[in-house]
Formats: structure tokens, sequence, C-alpha cells
């Protein structure tokens, strides 16, 4: 909804590469940044304060209707989890954030509180579940399912009606062969190639 506030949860790294794609979305206006620690209050991230800790949240939702959770996912999806279930439970609506840089074709699906940032590319028949990000540069292909609190790392390849499951984390650089099946809580670490199928909670990483 233009012009609408929001505010982020989260202010590190991450956050501040997603103000970049809110603020060149132009869809919603930043009111400011929520950190977990009160000793953040006042800090500025690219001219946004951290306005509040996490236990204000119930008391911001009458302020601010929308969210959006910019937390990064490194190996573990818990505390986008965490706070997903949170502010739902408080009743926070969370809009789906698309780089005009990034092309998402018509006929694909993206739930919301995902970010899809710069560069990104989500083609034909892909579904993309809740609370993802799809981050710079990765191409997820025609058909491919990425189920709920995934990460699509930097320049990350699913091809062809490639699965992921819930809460997986495919890192920078990762190709996944065509058809493959990556189950829930995965890690796949940056620049692995995959050609098999991956049961839930495994790991593939570059040193073991």
């Amino acid at each position: 909804m233009p012009n609408s506030e929001i505010i982020l949860i989260g202010a590190g790294g991450h956050a501040r590469a997603c103000i970049d794609v809110i603020e060149q979305e132009a869809n919603y206006k930043i009111a400011g940044l929520i950190e977990q620690h009160k000793n953040s209050i006042g800090d500025v991230h690219l001219g946004y304060k951290v306005l509040a800790s996490d236990d204000s949240l119930a008391n911001l939702y009458k302020q601010y209707r929308y969210a959006i959770i910019v937390i990064g996912q490194l190996k573990t999806a818990n505390a986008r989890i965490e706070k997903f279930n949170l502010l739902k439970s408080i009743g926070f609506e969370f809009p789906i954030i698309i780089s005009p840089s990034a092309y998402v074709s018509p006929h694909a699906s993206i739930g919301e509180g995902t970010i899809v940032m710069h560069g990104a590319t989500i083609n034909s028949g892909a579904v993309i579940g809740k609370n993802c990000i799809v981050n710079s540069k990765s191409l997820i292909e025609h058909d491919s399912k990425v189920d709920d609190h995934c990460h699509i790392s930097t320049c990350a390849i699913l091809n062809g009606g490639v699965e992921v499951a819930e809460g997986s984390f495919i890192g920078s650089g990762a190709i996944l062969k065509q058809g493959i099946k990556i189950g829930s809580q995965c890690v796949i670490d940056m620049g692995c190639i995959v050609k098999v199928d991956f049961a839930d909670s495994t790991s593939l990483l570059v040193n073991g």
C-alpha cells in the first residue's frame, strides 16, 4: 500500500540491504527499526532510527500496521521464524517486497513477508513461501518450490522443478540440479553443486 509506514525487525547488515530495496520499491515509508536489545535504541542505520526493542512490539502495533523481518539467515532460520510467529500473533501484516531490478513472473507466487532483492529472477510456475529471503542475483527457475522461512542466497541457482522445504539455507553461488528435493532445515554451503536429494536437517559444507 503506497506511503504506508512499515517497521523493520532487525538492525544488522541484512537490514541495511533491505532498507535499500524498500527505498527503491517506494511502496512503503520506513518508520524505523526494532532491535532485540534496549541498548540499541536510538542507533541510526542509513538515516533510520532504532525506535524500540522487541518487548515493545505489542504497543507499536497500535501505531503501525505493517512489519517486515530484516534479520539475516545464515545456517538457521530459527530467529526469523520466532519473530514471524510473534508478529503474526500480535496482528501485524507482512507485505511482499520486490526490488524494481528483480524479475518476478506474473505466473509465479510469493508468500507474505518475503523480500526479493536486487537482480533476482523468479520464473514462471515458481512458488515461494512466507518470510523468505530471495537474495541478490539469485535465480529460481520454472516450477520450483521454496517453502516458508528459507534463504536463497546471492547468485544461487535453483533449476527447474527444484523443491526446498521449510527453513533451509541455500548458500551463495550454489547450483541445484533440476528436479531435486532439499528437505527442511538443510544447509547447502556456498558454491556447492547439488545433484541428489537431501533429507531433512542435512548439511553440505564446503569444508566439511
